[in-house]
């Protein structure tokens, strides 16, 4: 395992063989327990955050897009019954399991009223506010599933930089260190350890940037969603007090 993650972090750098520089994979199997330590953390970090980039890319593209289709059935289809029907075969939308809980709710709240109206009862019944925070709660477990993993590029947004320096700090001073151990004190006796230690900072970066471009990517789709769930949410609302909770 530690050989093919010192392979992967040689590979993502090796652009071109070029004199006697051209092996950067003896530079990290040679490199201090420590270094390799960091590097192999920074592997682990930057497939990790790879896996979970991809799988949120699909993630928001499948929501919008079943989103935009439920939206335009919605205004297009006059009955709710029909609407709900509809929604059943779109769980993938998050407007559309907003839409699924208001309607849930309305049609209790309805069919509680029409119940009390019959036995003459006057019962307060909450109306168009139970609605909302049926809706409210709906949109808010959607948010946290489109939310979830996203924590984890954040932070190997703004940890891998910090651990990829340390692992090179560590480099250079062990390689200040072994001049004690030489006979010369030029720059050629040092050069190797802080060429290995470099690395380190090379790979955070290497995985920092993907990551923090792909969670700032997916944060603004996913405020977008949550501002269409939002705004599905006043509609839905306006017409319900309109025609069934007067």
């Amino acid at each position: 395992m530690a050989a093919l993650s010192a392979r992967l972090v040689a590979s993502a750098f090796v652009v071109g063989a070029s004199g006697g520089q051209d092996d950067l994979l003896t530079m990290v199997t040679g490199a201090g327990p420590i270094v390799q330590g960091v590097l192999y953390l920074l592997v682990f970090f930057s497939i990790t955050s790879w896996g979970i980039i991809l799988y949120k890319a699909l993630q928001i593209r499948v929501a919008r897009r079943a989103s935009d289709r439920f939206i335009e059935t919605f205004w297009e289809t006059k009955n709710l019954t029909t609407v709900h029907a509809a929604s059943q075969e779109m769980a993938d939308s998050p407007v559309a399991q907003v839409f699924r809980a208001g309607y849930q709710e309305l049609v209790r709240l309805t069919r509680a009223k029409r119940q009390a109206e019959e036995a003459q009862l006057s019962t307060d019944l909450g109306g168009i506010a139970n609605v909302e925070r049926a809706m409210r709660r709906a949109a808010t477990q959607q948010l946290t599933q489109l939310e979830r993993t996203l924590t984890f590029l954040a932070t190997t947004a703004s940890a891998t930089p910090f651990i990829g320096l340390f692992g090179t700090v560590w480099g250079i001073m062990h390689a200040f260190l072994g001049l004690s151990a030489t006979q010369s004190s030029s720059i050629q006796a040092v050069a190797p350890g802080i060429a290995e230690a470099l690395i380190a900072t090379a790979t955070g970066l290497f995985a920092a940037i993907p990551a923090v471009v792909a969670y700032n990517s997916f944060s603004r789709q996913i405020r977008v969603l949550s501002a269409e769930m939002d705004n599905f949410g006043f509609e839905f609302l306006n017409i319900a007090e309109r025609h069934f909770l007067k």
